[in-house]
């Protein structure tokens, strides 16, 4: 084998250690939250040894903030980017509700940044930090498209944009949470919450039907 297939061998058997390793840590962290992470566990969850995960990670910390990070990075491309494709702004909103519970499927993450917002919540820490840039680039994104909404008459006029956003995400969460492992109605159920924060009529049922 030559050196440089070598270190392409390396780098994939190193991506795939890290990988495993972060999921199994987002699986920990939804589950137990950060103080009560266990390293060792979080390893052997992996299938890996301790000293495999101290080799990609210094500490507890790190490894949190590279998780918040790669839960950031893995919703964006198979949620919010899918969803930003669909040409309306309502459509794109809900098009974002069923990937995320699509994604709450693949991922058994659902609980794991609500576990740590409210666990970090007036601290000023690094994984606390990590998680607010995740919401607060959500809650901008959200924003956009229902500010967007209500301008072309898809999502009606009510709280302020940014409010709305917010709720929007909690909804999304909330209800991703209490109906994990329940498909196919998590689909239905994530939908139905969120349609009634935007203030929009149920699938297949007219503003005017729905008053």
């Amino acid at each position: 084998m030559s050196a440089a297939a070598e270190r392409r061998t390396q780098a994939d058997r190193r991506a795939r250690t890290r990988a495993a390793i972060l999921a199994a840590a987002a699986r920990g962290l939804s589950t137990y939250g950060y103080a009560n992470l266990v390293l060792e566990q979080v390893a052997r969850d992996a299938g890996y040894t301790r000293g495999a995960l101290y080799h990609l990670f210094a500490n507890k910390e790190e490894l949190a903030v590279a998780v918040v990070e790669w839960v950031g990075e893995t919703w964006d491309a198979e949620v919010r980017r899918p969803a930003l494709v669909e040409g309306d702004p309502l459509t794109s909103l809900m098009t974002m509700a069923r990937g995320h519970a699509l994604y709450c499927r693949r991922h058994d993450v659902a609980r794991m940044m609500l576990t740590l917002q409210v666990e970090f919540a007036g601290q000023d820490h690094p994984v606390g930090h990590a998680v607010s840039r995740n919401i607060d680039e959500l809650e901008t994104g959200c924003s956009k498209l229902i500010a967007a909404g209500r301008r072309n008459g898809s999502i009606p006029q009510g709280p302020p944009v940014r409010l709305t956003a917010r709720a929007f995400l909690a909804a999304l969460e909330a209800v991703a949470i209490e109906v994990a492992g329940s498909a196919p109605h998590d689909i239905e159920l994530i939908g139905r919450a969120v349609r009634g924060i935007l203030g929009v009529a149920p699938a297949g049922l007219s503003p005017a039907k729905a008053r």
